[in-house]
């Protein structure tokens, strides 16, 4: 499976932005999906997860009210809407997809990963 995740770019603070994860293959599907980032200097950190159908979702407290996870699966993409964008959301944003039809927070879950994209929010 290969992920290609799009949509970053640079916003002020209060925008909005949506990600989107689109994947190579129909098997996605079948598999729990994730968004982690990565800020400049800062070790990888989750923010959001949906189960295979979406009847599972989790967020990140950091990002819990702001930010929403969802996924096509006719369009083989996941989405990630972000709302209230603040300057600590800045980051290279990943999506991964796991083995299993939920992989939960925990980045070892996930054997897929996209290349990225950045988000910069200025103030």
């Amino acid at each position: 499976v290969q992920l290609q995740a799009s949509g970053g770019g640079l916003v002020q603070a209060g925008d909005s932005l949506r990600l989107s994860c689109a994947a190579s293959r129909r098997t996605f599907s079948n598999n729990g999906v994730s968004w982690f980032r990565q800020a400049p200097g800062k070790e990888r950190e989750f923010v959001a997860s949906i189960s295979w159908r979406g009847g599972s979702i989790a967020y990140a407290d950091s990002v819990k009210g702001r930010f929403t996870i969802s996924r096509d699966n006719a369009k083989n993409t996941v989405y990630l809407q972000m709302t209230s964008l603040k300057p600590e959301d800045t980051a290279g944003y990943y999506c991964a997809a796991a083995l299993l039809a939920w992989g939960g927070d925990e980045a070892r879950m996930y054997r897929y990963w996209g290349q990225g994209t950045l988000v910069t929010v200025s103030s």
